[in-house]
This record gives structure tokens, C-alpha cells and sequence, in this order.
């Protein structure tokens, strides 16, 4: 089998409250309801939006992360133009649907790679602003172990956490010995020692978290 992560920028409305800030949706659909993982420091704007467009029956928070659970369905109030063309081709959408930077990302899985390019090509001669995040051939292992895209593992950081856990790879904190200190990580983001290491924990918790559960 083979796998395709397409980004397709469009107006809905969780597309457009990632637009131009760090915020990314997670999205199960349970039929009569979805389930939303919000993360991002625009989490809260993002949260304003579902309420407007779907409401909100529950919600939790957790520091910038939160979990909503919709009053309705998104596809009762929008048209997700992108199922016509899974029909089309014989593709499975894999969930979550995940959004951001403007735009939403779907993962595919096809028998054959053909149908996977002619999905693409027909989006795009439909006028689609679509492009290809990854491409891969799949196989199913034994039992139940999922399939794993680079994506996936990809946990949803802030601007910050992102920052701060760049800035501590790249000076070897990591390292043994370290080659360098959170002090310096602070004074490069420009921030007090203790929020600097606030970021770079809060980025180590959620890779590994994002992790875990493929190599534990």
C-alpha cells in the first residue's frame, strides 16, 4: 500500500483559525459529534471559532493544549470537498484530519500509488492550492501496529517550545557532556532562565509523549 500526506490550503473555518499564528486541530469525527485537540499559544481564538461554527458540548484544558468535544458534526455545516475525491479514487482518509498553518492535511492510504497521484493531480485540475507533504510505500507488520508517518510523531509545539528545543539541539544540550546550559538557551530567546526551561520541558514532555507509544 502507499501513503500520502496532502496539504490543502482552503476557507474553512478551522483552516483559516490556524492561518498566520501557532495554533494546530486535531480532528476525530464520531458522527454526531468531533473530537478536537487544540494546541498553541492561539488556542484560545481557535476555541472562539469552534464555538461560533459548531459550539461546544465539553471542553478540558491543560496549559496551551486543550480537548473539545463538539455540540455538532463539522460536516453538517461545511462541505469537506476532499471525501468526493477519496470516493473517487478508492482512497482511505485516515484520521485525525489535522489543520494548521492555514491549511488542512489529510493522510491517505491507496493500493496503488497510481491512485494516489491521480487524486492529486485531479484536486489540483480542479483548482485546488494542494501540495504533498510526504509520500511512501506501506506495509502492514503482524497484528494491530499502526502505521507511522514522520507527521504523526510530530508533536504540536509552540513557537516557543519549538524554539527552545532547537536552540538546545543544535548547542549539544543533549550532548554527553552537555555543550551547553539552559542559562544560555535564556539568553538567546531572551527570556529568564526558568521560563526558558519551562519551554524546553514542556517540548521534551510532548515528543515523547508523541512517541512513546511506538518504541516503549
Amino acid at each position: 500500500m502507499y501513503e500520502a500526506s496532502l496539504r490543502i490550503r482552503d476557507d474553512s473555518a478551522y483552516a483559516a483559525a490556524t492561518a498566520g499564528n501557532a495554533a494546530s486541530v486535531e480532528l476525530w469525527c464520531n458522527e454526531h459529534c468531533d473530537m478536537l485537540h487544540v494546541s498553541g499559544e492561539a488556542g484560545s481564538d481557535v476555541l472562539d471559532r469552534v464555538r461560533d461554527t459548531v459550539g461546544v458540548a465539553a471542553s478540558v484544558e491543560r496549559g496551551d493544549e486543550l480537548v473539545v468535544v463538539t455540540a455538532d458534526c463539522l460536516r453538517d455545516h461545511e462541505i469537506d470537498h476532499i471525501e468526493g475525491y477519496v470516493r473517487k479514487h478508492g482512497l482511505l482518509l485516515v484520521p485525525p484530519l489535522r489543520y494548521r498553518g492555514g491549511a488542512k492535511v489529510c493522510r491517505l492510504l491507496a493500493v496503488s500509488a497510481d491512485d494516489l497521484t491521480a487524486c492529486f493531480r485531479d484536486l489540483v485540475d480542479s483548482g485546488f492550492d494542494v501540495s504533498v507533504e510526504s509520500k511512501r510505500a506501506v506495509s502492514f507488520a503482524s497484528g494491530s501496529g499502526p502505521l507511522l508517518a514522520p507527521a504523526d510523531a510530530m508533536p504540536a509545539l509552540t513557537g516557543r517550545q519549538r524554539e527552545a528545543l532547537r536552540l538546545a539541539h543544535a548547542g549539544g544540550y543533549y550532548d554527553l557532556p552537555r555543550g551547553i546550559e539552559t542559562a544560555t538557551i535564556a539568553d538567546e530567546m531572551g527570556v529568564s532562565r526558568r521560563t526558558a526551561e519551562e519551554h524546553l520541558r514542556r517540548a521534551e514532555r510532548k515528543v515523547m509523549d508523541s512517541v512513546a507509544q511506538y518504541v516503549l
